[in-house]
């Protein structure tokens, strides 16, 4: 969610420029300042700044991003597995060498799991064997198990958006060599074919990125001796929640996009706290992330909008309706500026909100206010204390 200003907002970033009267209420009586997610030496991904916002340091915990989804998804590493992510790309249809090819979407227009699984299929059947297993996750968001393999340097898609592939292709000759042949298996799938016809991109090839080896996440219950239940369409956040003992909420049309099931997260958090025994619930949403991704600023700031009238709102005023206490953290894990359309390691602002107290230094909750404050966790993963305090 977290951006810089840009000229067709009149200078405010996509936070400060959505409408948001549900935050700009809270904020009135919250604690605002900013935070730094992701730690010196450590990339800027949604792996290690999730796990800072969940209050697992990163440096102490993360073993590779794709290990985590591998939870989510339900695959049991060996101690000598491999998890790489494998995402469906669209790379440039045309007659150049594949290393000549450009990247132009790293979600293939966020292909739904229906027809990605249809496509991976036929991954499978070309690449499959002792060695390789590729297992279906989200959308376009999937798994490669390789079996005694090595953590190798590999490049997400995002971070290369629109350049010529061959310089951030793998190194590894078995993985290179999957990548390459894949265009030749999908590009001119029936599926693809037909997705082409309705004026979707093309999912014509794999992209293997975020290697990394079997993860050990402390119990969040032994942790915080609090309960907690995830609310997530990406299975890295599903991931976590599984290595943390926590519950994960199946939510129906939730799918990491812009148009995802707000209202049901919002009533999945409910019920988890109000119903279901959890002291504490972990709403993550992916649209803001996506939007910066797609270079999109209108549906940043509309993705921010949904967030303040279809999730932040409805928990709020839900609690309340019970008569309930609350915190309520809000920030984001990382920025993702339109104007990259990748990840930054800059700190992020965060609102802090507890419904029995006034901890209001009459500031908004925007990129602009919050450094005003002169309060900077730099250690990211201290800030769920912060929510957690009695």
């Amino acid at each position: 969610m977290a951006d810089e200003p840009r000229e067709e907002l009149g200078g405010k970033t996509p936070l400060a420029y959505a409408k948001t009267p549900m935050l700009d209420e809270l904020a009135v009586k919250s604690e605002i300042g900013m935070a730094k997610t992701i730690p010196d030496g450590m990339k800027p991904g949604s792996d290690t700044a999730n796990l800072a916002v969940m209050g697992y340091d990163p440096k102490r915990y993360y073993t590779g991003r794709s290990p985590l989804e591998a939870l989510s998804i339900g695959v049991q590493m060996r101690d000598t597995d491999v998890a790489i992510r494998c995402n469906l790309v669209t790379v440039s249809d045309d007659d150049l060498p594949y290393a000549e090819k450009t990247i132009i979407d790293h979600s293939s227009d966020e292909i739904s799991t229906e027809d990605a699984d249809v496509l991976l299929k036929a991954v499978k059947e070309a690449f499959e064997d002792e060695t390789y297993q590729f297992y279906t996750g989200t959308s376009y968001r999937h798994l490669l198990i390789w079996n005694c393999g090595r953590v190798v340097e590999l490049t997400p898609p995002h971070d290369v958006l629109e350049r010529v592939i061959g310089e951030y292709l793998p190194e590894e000759e078995g993985l290179r060599r999957m990548m390459e042949k894949s265009y030749e298996v999908l590009n001119h799938h029936p599926l693809n074919e037909e997705r082409a016809k309705k004026g979707l991109h093309k999912a014509n090839s794999i992209w293997f990125w975020g290697a990394g080896t079997k993860p050990c996440v402390t119990s969040f219950c032994e942790k915080t001796g609090l309960t907690g239940t995830m609310i997530s369409a990406v299975d890295l956040l599903k991931g976590i929640a599984v290595g943390a003992g926590m519950e994960t909420a199946q939510v129906p049309g939730a799918n990491g996009g812009l148009h995802t099931n707000y209202e049901g997260k919002a009533q999945a958090a409910l019920k988890a706290m109000l119903e279901g025994g959890s002291d504490f619930a972990y709403i993550h949403l992916e649209g803001p992330d996506e939007m910066g991704h797609q270079g999109k600023c209108d549906d940043k700031v509309l993705s921010i909008e949904y967030l303040d009238s279809r999730i932040v709102k409805p928990v709020c005023e839900g609690l309340r309706a019970a008569g309930e206490d609350f915190r309520l953290l809000v920030m984001p894990d990382h920025p993702t500026p339109v104007r990259l359309r990748t990840h930054t390691d800059a700190p992020v602002p965060y609102m802090l909100y507890d419904s029995r107290k006034n901890l209001g230094n009459g500031l908004l909750y925007n990129e602009e206010d919050a450094p005003k404050s002169g309060i900077m966790i730099e250690e990211g993963y201290t800030l769920m204390d912060r929510l957690l305090e009695r």
